[in-house]
């Protein structure tokens, strides 16, 4: 049985990180922002755009390709008052991103309200214009939840789709500790260049460095690369407000993930380097998900719960046995993609399965990023977070990145 985290304090992973070393807006170029690389317990420093200098041969990249949404959405009442509605996740009949974003007339999400008690009517309405036609889009309240709303959007012309309304009416959802209003260059700069899913409400934030030029270079430097999708929620920005991460609760995520590439990453011998936190928790939440299957090859419903990585029975399990376990699932199945939620929380003391190293920016103090940090390089976190301060690296989404390998085990 593995060490419990629940009795983890909070507390323990903090640090004081000044309002001015938050970045506020990206740099001019992508791939000029530093880099901190984390190896045999030494730290060095380098340019982003020489990342691949530091990678091995016939490593494989894993990148999340969801794609954010203008997922915040204004309405201005008459008075001049504003109510902003904050799109989190669908919450109608499918949860399947591409075809809630297809949905023509109508669609319903989970929802967060700023100055709900403002809005007095039924349907909160305004004008937008798309291919030249005036659109009709309202807003309505189906049902509260313990944190948020359900809201139904509706609009009078069926041949448009939700994403066409998102696209026109709807703002890049900055984190709320980048404390300004959007700007045009956002609607690039926060999303990565090989984004392609819609779904995610926050950016693969890791993933912002890579340009164009460095993708192109991974063939000459003989690294690979696959692509997973988990499409990041508002939940990733929630605060650990309990003393110990009992009291937790851990949020959870949409991962979509096609076969071909879960043997693709079954095959793979060699460095396994996540590209971001989503898409080291899409790939060891892929491992528990194998794990399962093989513990229950007639399950019905896969999904991993806050305590599964901690409380099933894997002993050792290789990645190559729980992932062939998923396919043969997923064959009885006829499934040709995992698509399922994740609710797996990496703290100190997780062992991971598939993922050997990461790229990450910088995260916040006490929270659960920050834990899964100090999971895969130990107490040196501290170390690397104090260099990082000390040598004017930025921090956060718009911020500075790090290459974290983790102690052989």
């Amino acid at each position: 049985m593995k060490s419990s985290p629940k009795n983890i304090s909070i507390n323990d992973f903090d640090y004081n990180l000044p309002n001015e070393r938050i970045a506020l807006f990206p740099l001019e170029n992508r791939d000029q922002s530093k880099l901190l690389i984390f190896k045999n317990e030494e730290i060095k420093e380098d340019r982003f755009e020489n990342i691949l200098s530091h990678i091995p041969k016939e490593s494989l990249f894993v990148f999340n390709n969801s794609k954010v949404i203008n997922a915040r959405i204004v309405f201005e009442k008459s008075t001049g008052s504003k109510i902003e509605i904050f799109c989190l996740e669908p919450a109608g009949d499918t949860h399947e991103y591409a075809s809630v974003m297809a949905e023509n007339g109508s669609s319903i999400w989970k929802c967060f309200i700023g100055g709900v008690a403002k809005w007095k009517t039924e349907f909160l309405e305004k004008v937008v214009f798309i291919n030249d036609q005036e659109i009709v889009f309202r807003a309505k309240i189906i049902s509260n939840l313990s944190e948020g709303f359900v809201i139904k959007f509706e609009w009078n012309d069926e041949s448009i789709s939700f994403a066409e309304i998102l696209d026109k009416t709807g703002d890049v959802p900055l984190p709320p500790y980048i404390k300004r209003s959007t700007e045009l260059a956002d609607t690039s700069r926060y999303q990565t260049v090989y984004a392609q899913h819609d779904g995610s409400v926050a950016a693969p934030t890791a993933g912002l460095h890579f340009t164009e030029q460095i993708l192109a270079q991974l063939n000459q430097h003989q690294i690979h690369q696959a692509f997973v999708t988990l499409h990041v929620g508002a939940g990733t920005f929630k605060p650990v407000k309990s003393a110990t991460m009992q009291e937790h609760e851990m949020h959870s995520e949409w991962i979509d993930v096609d076969i071909n590439t879960i043997k693709k990453i079954i095959d793979h011998k060699e460095l396994i380097i996540a590209v971001g936190t989503t898409s080291l928790r899409t790939l060891e939440s892929l491992y528990w998900l194998g794990v399962k299957s093989l513990l229950n090859p007639d399950i019905e419903i896969l999904d991993i719960q806050q305590w599964d990585a901690y409380e099933l029975p894997a002993n050792e399990i290789s990645k190559e046995v729980a992932l062939t376990a998923l396919i043969v699932w997923m064959n009885k199945k006829g499934l040709s993609r995992i698509f399922n939620t994740t609710q797996l929380l990496i703290t100190p003391g997780y062992s991971f399965k598939i993922v050997k190293a990461m790229v990450t920016n910088f995260h916040q103090p006490k929270s659960t990023l920050l834990l899964l940090v100090a999971a895969a390089i130990g107490p040196k976190w501290k170390t690397c977070y104090e260099y990082a301060l000390e040598n004017d690296f930025r921090f956060l989404s718009y911020g500075d990145a790090n290459l974290l390998f983790m102690a052989e085990s």
